[in-house]
Order: C-alpha cells, then structure tokens, then sequence
C-alpha cells in the first residue's frame, strides 16, 4: 500500500496564532481590573486563567501539527459535530448545577474549576461536516441545475441548519452564532460550484429568518432600536423627509457600552495610553477583556497597536487560505476554507458590533478575548490546519 510523505507543518502559522495567544494573556491582565475590584479577585486571577488555557492551547496546536491529517482530521471533526450537537440537545434538559446560565439562556457546560461552551467546538465540526458531506454529494454534480432539483440536493443542509438555528439562536439565544455559521455555509455552498439563483433565494430566506428572529425577542428588539438610534441620523439625511416620520427612533438612549466603546478607541489616538493605563475600562466599559476587548487594546496601545494586531490576524487567514488553496485533498480545501472564514467573519462582526456599525453580536474576538472555550477552539482549529498545511508540497 502506498504511503504518503508528508512535509512540516506551516511554522509561521503557529508562531502567528501563538502571538497572538501571547497578546490575549498579557490584555487579559491589563484590561480586567476593574472586574477584578468589583468582584474582589485576586489581581492576577484572570491572568492566570487566561495563561493556563493559552499555555493548553499552544501544546495542543504543536500535538496536532505533528499528526498525520488523515488520522485526525476525520475522527475529530465527526467526533466534535456529533459529540456538541448531542451537548446542545440535552443541555435545557440538564440540571442547574450542570449549566451556566446567561441572559435567560442555558450557554455553558460546568465543569470542575470552568466552565465549556458547546458551540465553540460545535462550529469546528459543522465545518467539517459540511466539508465532508458537499465532497461527497455536491462537488461533483453540474452547475447548471434546475431550481427543484438543485433545492433538493441541498435539502439536507437546510434541515441541518434548521435544527442548529433552533438550539442556538431559540434556546441559547445567541443569534450571533447563528450568522456566524449561515455565513459560513452560504460562502462555502459557493465554493461547492452551486448556482447564482439558489444564493438568491437563500438570501432572501436568510433575511425572513433573521428578520422574525428579532422579531420574537424582545431583547433583540431594544437591541436593534438602540443600535439604530446611534446611526439614525447618518442614514436619515439621505432619504426622503417622509421617512423620518416612519424610521426615527424617538426618546431611546444610544447604546452605552457602543458609546464608551468608541471613546476608549478616540482616547487611545495613535500611540495609546500604555499597557494598564487605559481610563474607559475602570468600570465605564464593562467585560472589557472579553467581547470589547478590540476597544480596550486600541485604547492602550493606540492604532499602532490596532494595526499591529490586525496586521496578525490577517497573515493568519492568510496563510490559511494558503493551505487551502494548496491543498489537493477537496475536503481539506473546503475545510480550510470554512475555518479562514470562520476567523475572518468573526473578527468582523466583533469589530463592526463594538464600532456601532452594526448591533452588538456578543462573539468573541478570535485569540484574543478573554474565555476558555474560545481559546481551545481556536487552538484546534490552528492545529488541524497545521496538520493538514503538512500535504501542501513546498514551493
């Protein structure tokens, strides 16, 4: 039987995502004080935490960079979709000194000393999921379709993503997640050679979808409203007059943490504050390790530091995508591909939600934001492109 040689793994790409891991641990100290005084922790209680899963979350991208893909890459891609889809199905059944609640909404599995959220290392094996299965059954059939039958081959996944849509946006309420892993799948089915016409349509679903969503929420409603009374102005002076009757959002405070968010990105200017220097985090911008932690980081270490920061996430992607576009296996192309995207739409919604240039999402930013889940995660997602990076031949 003829065995495969494989090259090193892509050792730019780890150093990048360990920076960048690096980068978490040292915020993660520097931005938490004020959590830190409010809930009487010890000062370095954050930090250690936060350096304890970086330090786990290394070791497991430099085990799995040294794994043979075709050992792996199956086993924990299938293992993580089934496993944290079972997870999320039995978790509102689960007693409460099992779960973490959050807004209403049962998020997290707690465990002995953390606590783990299942849709973090769910979306990894939806991805693989959905790498595996568009090879299998999609790849190799035409373009050029009719509408019904085109429907009907990706029946299927809808009825996949229905059933995610009902676990994480119905009874985790995290409608973010959810627009995170459409976009996925909608960009991915356009790598999988599928029509304008169904792209069309699934718009059109998605946004009756996401529209009804909101609509069903009460907390998403005054989410959106706050939202759009920050931006109404902007908008409304290029529409007709009669418009504003209809659209404005009258007596509706701006969003607090959006406003406090773009002072501390104003008050870091160029060069920023200096590490543990920064003014909006002691108590006016609340969590701000964790979801806002962009704002915190350009306060601090000013736009410099920003472009610095985003000048790694992207050479991250990018070297991803280099992997991908490399590697002949198709369900390693595809699978590459989703995990690049997952990284680039999550930076972007996290980016836009804190600059008010859409609603707050509430997803983390990739590396950096305070939290576990998040953390190892990403370090799975790095280690198996590390491992599949291993079957791109060297230029």
């Amino acid at each position: 039987m003829e065995t495969k040689s494989y090259t090193q793994p892509d050792y730019l790409l780890f150093v990048l995502a360990t920076t960048l891991i690096i980068i978490s641990i040292v915020f993660s100290y520097s931005l938490s004080v004020y959590t830190v005084l409010n809930y009487d922790y010890n000062q370095f209680h954050f930090f250690i935490r936060q350096l304890l899963v970086g330090c786990v979350s290394i070791s497991i991208m430099w085990f799995l960079a040294h794994m043979q893909p075709d050992k792996i890459i199956k086993i924990i891609g299938f293992s993580l979709f089934f496993i944290f889809l079972t997870v999320m199905l039995l978790m509102p059944f689960l007693p409460s000194f099992l779960v973490t609640e959050a807004g209403g909404a049962n998020r997290w599995i707690r465990l002995p000393g953390f606590s783990l959220s299942p849709v973090e290392f769910f979306k990894i094996g939806f991805i693989y999921f959905l790498a595996w299965s568009f090879h299998r059954r999609i790849l190799d059939k035409p373009k050029k379709m009719s509408l019904k039958d085109e429907t009907l081959l990706l029946l299927p996944y809808f009825g996949v993503f229905g059933l995610v849509v009902f676990l994480v946006a119905f009874l985790q309420k995290d409608l973010g997640q959810i627009v995170l892993l459409g976009l996925i799948l909608f960009i991915m089915m356009i790598f999988a050679n599928r029509s304008f016409k169904i792209f069309m349509i699934l718009g059109a679903i998605a946004g009756v979808v996401i529209t009804a969503l909101i609509l069903v929420a009460p907390h998403r409603i005054n989410r959106v409203q706050s939202w759009w009374s920050m931006v109404q102005d902007g908008v409304l002076m290029f529409l007709p007059k009669w418009a504003d009757e209809y659209l404005r959002v009258k007596e509706f405070p701006e969003p607090y943490q959006v406003g406090h968010s773009l002072n501390a990105i104003a008050n870091g200017g160029f060069s920023g504050t200096g590490i543990s220097e920064g003014f909006l985090k002691l108590g006016f911008l609340s969590e701000v390790h964790t979801d806002f932690v962009l704002a915190g980081i350009t306060e601090e270490a000013g736009f410099f530091g920003l472009m610095i920061v985003l000048s790694l996430i992207m050479l991250v992607v990018w070297r991803i995508f280099k992997v991908s576009a490399r590697v002949k296996d198709p369900i390693y192309h595809l699978f590459t591909l989703g995990i690049g995207l997952m990284i680039v739409i999550a930076f972007l919604i996290n980016a836009y939600g804190i600059s008010g240039i859409i609603p707050i999402k509430g997803i983390a930013v990739p590396f950096l934001s305070y939290g576990g889940s998040a953390l190892l995660a990403m370090s799975i997602c790095i280690g198996l492109v590390l491992s599949i990076s291993k079957e791109v031949e060297n230029e």
